[in-house]
């Protein structure tokens, strides 16, 4: 998909530079990062992928589920850090247009760690059913 070759670029090369520290900065601005995956705009159409990003990283810091190579956690934290960024390349204040590059850089993310994140989900929805 030639769209998403400037967003999978960004996101490589942004998730090269993710530290501890910022997987810890999304994991404490979680519930804040989360609201930006709402009903209405742009990212609608992303929510439950939003919000499995969100469970990852925060699975991951708390050791939960560490079967994931550390560039999947970089690139999801690096995207979720983009995304909650209100002053990223297009800033969110332009109506539309400023929350276009969020799901550029979120489908781009979507597409690089997608067999990780089926991983992920299948993890965690084996580990719902146990309850």
């Amino acid at each position: 998909m030639m769209l998403n070759k400037p967003g999978e670029a960004l996101v490589k090369e942004g998730a090269q530079n993710v530290t501890e520290k910022d997987v810890a900065l999304v994991v404490s601005k979680s519930d804040e990062i989360q609201k930006k995956f709402s009903a209405r705009g742009p990212l609608a159409r992303f929510i439950v992928d939003g919000k499995l990003l969100i469970s990852l990283v925060r699975d991951y810091w708390s050791r939960a589920y560490r079967h994931i190579p550390y560039g999947v956690i970089a690139s999801a934290a690096f995207t979720l850090i983009y995304v909650f960024n209100p002053f990223d390349i297009l800033p969110d204040v332009l109506p539309i247009v400023g929350q276009v590059d969020d799901v550029a850089v979120l489908s781009a993310c979507l597409l690089l760690i997608e067999q990780d994140l089926h991983k992920y989900k299948n993890w965690k929805e084996g580990r719902e059913e146990d309850r």
